[in-house]
């Protein structure tokens, strides 16, 4: 019992912890992170944040990249697809502040007035970095 109590405590603490935002640098047209930038220490346990919020100063909007597991992810502009409010970002829902529109995790409509999904960008896992393609597809 006290180590389930524990690893429920763990994951109540990492959920809470802050919001890891980070400036990400753009490589011809990837924007590029490191996959260290989800990865949280508590001892000598290591744990990874659910989502991160990366800025670039080329980027009018920054983009939410949610982790699903090592291996995939999704990347999702942070424009309300209503009328282009910046989205606020709750754990795996982001909300609209000018008219409450809901997007899940991968950017489909939860709840309107927006009826457009969220732009999602392709992304890769390469030698230890997250590459988010910027091409307009």
């Amino acid at each position: 019992m006290a180590c389930l109590g524990g690893s429920a405590l763990a994951a109540m603490l990492q959920s809470c912890a802050p919001t890891k935002e980070l400036s990400g640098n753009i490589d011809e047209s990837d924007l590029v992170i490191s996959l260290k930038a989800f990865e949280t220490k508590a001892g000598a346990q290591v744990h990874f944040k659910q989502y991160i919020i990366v800025h670039n100063d080329k980027l009018k909007f920054p983009i939410y990249v949610y982790r699903f597991d090592a291996q995939t992810y999704s990347a999702l502009w942070l424009q309300c697809t209503h009328q282009g409010a910046e989205l606020q970002v709750f754990g795996d829902k982001l909300q609209c502040p000018a008219h409450g529109s809901e997007f899940d995790n991968k950017g489909n409509v939860a709840s309107g007035p927006a009826e457009s999904n969220l732009r999602s960008f392709p992304v890769s896992v390469e030698n230890d970095h997250l590459k988010i393609s910027l091409k307009v597809i």
